[in-house]
């Protein structure tokens, strides 16, 4: 199985400094290691890495860990968007495994050079948005219908506690566009934000009936899943037992396959 988001850092700031100013996350570390001991005992042997926000554009310590880890990991990286040789570090990034990079309202969303290189290299727009944004990869979707998008997170939908109908309308929309997956997790941060996280299940199927096994994903969000009393098995736990419209063959595609044709090709 596969873990399609989790973030790593270590309490070693010399080696690895932080962005100055950026707030610190609790635990002060979280390693590979650290993740080891919560995926490794629910049968996690791949994992995506995603950029930790306090190292900004400095994916070091993540390219670190997947040479360390050579296998286990694929990377999702952050590249400054607006430097005028993106395009060249995002094709540099996908020979060291990165296959992906994190985009905001902002900061690369709406980059029209990190989409077209995306189409060219195989690397996936990988979106952290509410709502909100949806609009926008809807517009940069149809002029780039061959870039892969990711969607984390069911697009943050719940956040509030409330699940809008509106923004499942929006999510669902997408599906339209072929090349957009998303990913179904932070389970600890939507709806009532409580294990076993059933009260999710009408939103996870609907967006199941749109988008279809092959195009979303589960992933934990470590380690804030971990977190204020959350479990990796709860979470991992609501796909394999919470989600009585799911078949075995749905499993698989979740809790694996999906993740290894986006990151791993």
């Amino acid at each position: 199985m596969i873990d399609a988001h989790v973030h790593v850092w270590t309490d070693d700031k010399t080696r690895y400094p932080r962005v100055a100013n950026e707030r610190d996350y609790q635990p002060a570390r979280f390693t590979p290691e650290d993740l080891f001991a919560h995926s490794k005992p629910v049968g996690v042997s791949r994992v995506v890495l995603i950029q930790m926000s306090f190292y900004r554009f400095d994916n070091s310590y993540m390219l670190d860990m997947m040479k360390k880890f050579p296998k286990v990991f694929a990377g999702v990286a952050v590249v400054d968007s607006k430097s005028p040789g993106v395009a060249g570090v995002m094709k540099d990034l996908r020979k060291q495994g990165v296959r992906g990079f994190r985009v905001l309202a902002g900061t690369g969303l709406d980059s029209d050079v990190m989409w077209k290189a995306g189409a060219e290299n195989g690397q996936a727009m990988c979106a952290l948005v509410g709502p909100e944004s949806l609009p926008v990869i809807d517009r940069m979707c149809a002029k780039f219908p061959d870039t892969p998008v990711v969607i984390d997170h069911l697009a943050r939908i719940g956040a509030t506690g409330e699940v809008r109908d509106a923004d499942v309308r929006a999510l669902c929309g997408l599906a339209k566009h072929k090349r957009v997956h998303v990913k179904a997790s932070a389970f600890y941060a939507l709806g009532k934000k409580a294990a076993p996280y059933r009260d999710l299940a009408p939103l996870i199927q609907r967006v199941f009936e749109d988008y279809g096994p092959r195009r979303i994903m589960w992933a934990s969000d470590c380690p804030f899943q971990v977190e204020g009393g959350h479990t990796y098995a709860a979470s991992i736990g609501l796909v394999r037992d919470g989600l009585p419209f799911l078949r075995k063959e749905d499993k698989d595609w979740l809790l694996g396959k999906t993740a290894e044709q986006v990151f791993w090709r």
